[in-house]
């Protein structure tokens, strides 16, 4: 990154900073200017399952192929993968346990 955009950037932190303190809504750049898009909560919670179910059977793939003798394998491709399945699939599991939490503390408020 050269000096100029280094200080550029430097700049537009301290305008933003400045505008935070002073409770002024911060003018949004072509670069801030984003759409506001609709979010589909439960497309969102199918492909992030997706994704899980994705990297379990990478997991299995990349395992098996080592037990077959690929040469391309090693036992730390084979753990690294494991490792993301199982990290993943946890992650999984809190979000679940998350949104029961939420979902009963809801269905507990009175009408």
């Amino acid at each position: 990154m050269s000096d100029m955009n280094i200080q550029s950037l430097l700049a537009q932190m301290r305008v933003m900073e400045a505008q935070s303190k002073m409770g002024v809504k911060p003018i949004a750049g072509p670069e801030m200017a984003a759409p506001a898009q609709q979010v589909d909560f439960g497309n969102l919670l199918k492909n992030s399952i997706d994704s899980v179910n994705e990297t379990s059977l990478e997991s299995v793939r990349v395992a098996e192929a080592f037990e077959r003798g690929d040469s391309n394998i090693s036992l730390a491709q084979v753990m690294l993968t494991m490792v993301k399945a199982n990290v993943s699939f946890q992650a999984m599991t809190q979000v679940r346990n998350r949104l029961l939490t939420a979902y009963q503390e809801i269905m507990n408020m009175p009408v």
